[in-house]
């Protein structure tokens, strides 16, 4: 068979040897198998990496790192100078960054060939962020390749996905051959061996199979049980061989440790097919009953063994018509039963070993490659009369503004073993103002915000952010109930309590720890602080505190929406800050006091935000208003944000300061604007964001950069002649939390934009 004219130039983007994963192995051998079959096709590998660094061969042409953004982008530009004819997906939720692996859909979003993506993870109950992902996924692939009907079907009602848009292709499978000396070369000669292959990790419920050992090695006591593959690398990482090992003791305990061998190896598939051929029964005891491919079960019905599984999605479509045996989750007895039932029965297992590799036949690598050829052709033809125009030039005015990479190199440079001191001598830090909970409560929440957007390593993520709930958690005074701000340099608190706003902050931050954070631990202590700090806010008088309290709870509610504790807070909190706004308000002065001071837009968002949630009308009305006229009040003739200066404030029949300028009132004026575009859906909002943010990069007054890209900080603010050259916490803080909170926003619209233009 030779390739169709139209595509002679292939890409396939997904995990490669020799990073070790089910997605790996898949992406290796399809690249393989397609340039078996099509040799004159250039086929070629843009590789995912995590946080390890691997050895590519040259098929791999392009790397991207998971959480580097960047690199996505640079990517869609490498595919598009190419001239690439289709590129190939392997999707999984987990291989690319942020949420759901969003990051790659801004990869996707600007090529220009067709895509067609192969799901191997398909949920019939996706998450929130699971079904934004997957539904512009599906809309902006040309093609979608499934693994089983049954894939196909969620697809279709889950998504609303076409059926004419859905290709079944089965997983491939290498040949294995019969080679009745394969037990001689591992050592099991004269043995039943039972097998299961693949990454070691809780869900493939491999205990069930250890504790029928014993019923099994009752009747036939040469059996052996070998547990191939290396412990998974994300599980390692986290709780190292702990696993492993617990597996290990249980077989000890039970005395079946003479009848079990683990090979703690990520095995070539030389390797692998030479365990497959020793195999007299493969088991598969998995415990995630969604799962929709497993390419561990396709090689071994491919390779004609009998095999044992639990009744996951894949299992009962690929086992069906007598091809294996289903078993009961959890069921150790079922297990032992059919086991001891097929060793004892040779005939019973040599009609299983048929059915099976019969319908193996239909899965080789060479049909399966062909399968995709011909999806990939007819994605070409239906991308060509979809799109024909290609390219549409887009005016400065319609064209997204170019947010700069999330950069925390400098929050770093003033992090040190205690917590974020609080000041810089320009790009320096300033050790003797020390450090305060402010700081460290404003730099925790951008850790959190950090961590859901997957835009930066996991490890620095956990780093930071465990520093920061420290210092958090050692500013609290467990008999008092309220926090201290200010720590010298001597590691001595310099108060007994901190301010009422201070307070808030750190409330603040802690319920977007419970919100948004997806690490136990760092969720746990969050949590209890959280609640622990939470009743002095009732006493409050101060606006702000009560602002950053309610923006807090409204985080924390995310996780927990109905703890009635925490209702009982923000229904007072809020109606006294709907009322302070109803006491000042005036025809000419919608605000909530006689001022405009500092941490302005953080009122009106704490409304708008407490109002939606709680179903009050009067409130969002309240924070949209109050919002409109703080964005009129700080623009300046010339069309600038120009936040109302801290040299003076704003006196109500007074005149405005406009200088110095603050990052922390652009910084909350973005996150009240996306908030009121999220509620009312008016472009208004992200305009006025949009041009906020842009006072930090040098639209403003002085035509100067607060942003400092070559250190990652931000300067201290805006004077009447020049910015501050000082980048202390506050300010970096401010631009970072704005930037994520940007970046944030700009993903939905971006996935909304491309939703619109599908349909």
């Amino acid at each position: 068979m030779t390739a169709n004219a139209v595509s002679r130039k292939v890409a396939l983007l997904g995990n490669h040897l020799p990073r070790q994963c089910g997605i790996a192995t898949f992406t290796t051998d399809l690249r393989d198998a397609l340039s078996s079959q099509f040799p004159d096709v250039d086929c070629f590998v843009v590789a995912m990496n995590d946080a390890s660094e691997h050895a590519y061969p040259p098929r791999v042409r392009f790397e991207i790192a998971e959480n580097d953004v960047a690199a996505y982008r640079r990517a869609a530009d490498f595919l598009n100078v190419n001239t690439v004819d289709v590129l190939s997906v392997q999707h999984e939720y987990g291989i690319f960054g942020a949420r759901a692996g969003a990051n790659v859909l801004a990869l996707l979003r600007e090529l220009r060939m067709p895509i067609v993506t192969t799901l191997h993870t398909i949920l019939r109950d996706p998450n929130p962020q699971q079904r934004q992902v997957m539904d512009e996924l599906t809309q902006i692939s040309e093609r979608l390749v499934v693994m089983t009907a049954h894939g196909a079907d969620v697809l279709r009602a889950t998504h609303g996905v076409p059926e004419h848009k859905i290709d079944v292709i089965p997983h491939g499978i290498p040949a294995v051959p019969w080679d009745s000396s394969s037990k001689d070369r591992l050592g099991v000669e004269g043995r039943s061996v039972l097998l299961t292959f693949g990454l070691l990790s809780p869900d493939k419920g491999i205990e069930s199979v250890i504790d029928a050992l014993p019923g099994i090695l009752e009747h036939h006591p040469d059996a052996v049980y070998i547990v191939l593959g290396a412990t998974h690398p994300h599980l390692k990482e986290r709780l190292g061989e702990t696993y492993r090992l617990s597996l290990e003791d249980r077989a000890k305990r039970l005395g079946v440790d003479s009848s079990v061998i683990f090979h703690d190896r990520f095995v070539s598939q030389g390797e692998l097919v030479e365990f497959l051929a020793a195999a007299d029964i493969y088991v598969t005891a998995s415990l995630n009953q969604e799962q929709s491919t497993s390419g561990t079960l396709a090689y071994a019905v491919g390779a004609g063994k009998a095999v044992i599984s639990t009744p996951y999605v894949y299992a009962r479509e690929l086992l069906a018509d007598g091809r294996g045996i289903l078993v009961p989750w959890n069921d150790p007895q079922a297990i032992a039963r059919e086991v001891t039932s097929l060793l004892g029965d040779d005939m019973r297992r040599h009609r299983l070993r048929e059915r099976a590799a019969a319908h193996g036949r239909s899965m080789t690598w060479p049909v399966v490659a062909r399968s995709y050829f011909r999806s990939f052709d007819r994605a070409r033809v239906e991308h060509a009369e979809r799109r024909r125009t290609v390219f549409q030039a887009k005016t400065l005015a319609r064209r997204p503004i170019e947010l700069p990479e999330v950069n925390l190199e400098y929050l770093g440079l003033m992090t040190d073993d205690t917590g974020m001191l609080q000041h810089g001598a320009f790009n320096v830090p300033r050790y003797r103002d020390g450090y305060c909970l402010d700081d460290n409560a404003r730099a925790l929440l951008l850790m959190a915000l950090v961590e859901e957007a997957g835009t930066v390593d996991r490890r620095s993520v956990r780093r930071l952010a465990s520093r920061y709930l420290a210092f958090v958690n050692h500013a609290f005074d467990v008999e008092s109930g309220r926090f201290r701000n200010f720590m010298s340099y001597e590691r001595h608190w310099t108060e007994t309590a901190g301010s009422e706003d201070s307070h808030g902050r750190a409330v603040w931050a802690l319920g977007t720890v419970v919100g948004r954070s997806t690490d136990p631990g760092r969720q746990s202590l969050g949590g209890d602080l959280f609640q622990a700090a939470l009743p002095a806010t009732r006493g409050f008088t101060s606006p702000r505190a009560w602002a950053f309290t309610l923006l807090g709870i409204d985080e924390y509610l995310r996780a927990f929406q109905g703890d009635s504790m925490v209702e009982t807070v923000r229904t007072p909190l809020a109606e006294r800050l709907l009322t302070l706004y109803e006491h000042n308000r005036g025809p000419d002065w919608p605000w909530f006091e006689d001022r405009v001071t500092y941490s302005n837009a953080r009122l009106p968002q704490a409304l708008l935000a407490s109002g939606h949630r709680m179903g009050r009308s009067d409130m969002t009305a309240a924070g949209i208003e109050s919002l409109a006229w703080l964005a009129a009040q700080q623009c300046s003739e010339d069309g600038c944000f120009a936040p109302i200066g801290s040299n003076g404030f704003f006196v109500r029949g007074g005149r405005k300061a406009s200088f110095d300028q603050q990052p922390i009132e652009a910084s909350g004026m973005i996150a009240a604007c996306i908030e009121a575009g999220r509620l009312t859906g008016e472009p208004r909002w992200a305009e006025h964001a949009r041009r906020a943010f842009q006072w930090f990069l040098g639209r403003n007054q002085l035509q100067q950069s607060l942003y400092d890209p070559v250190t990652g900080g931000c300067r201290d603010g805006l004077h009447p002649d020049r910015a501050n050259e000082n980048q202390g916490a506050e300010s970096t803080l401010s631009f970072l939390i704005a930037l994520t909170e940007m970046r944030a926003s700009d993903r939905g619209a971006e996935a909304l934009a491309a939703g619109e233009a599908v349909s």
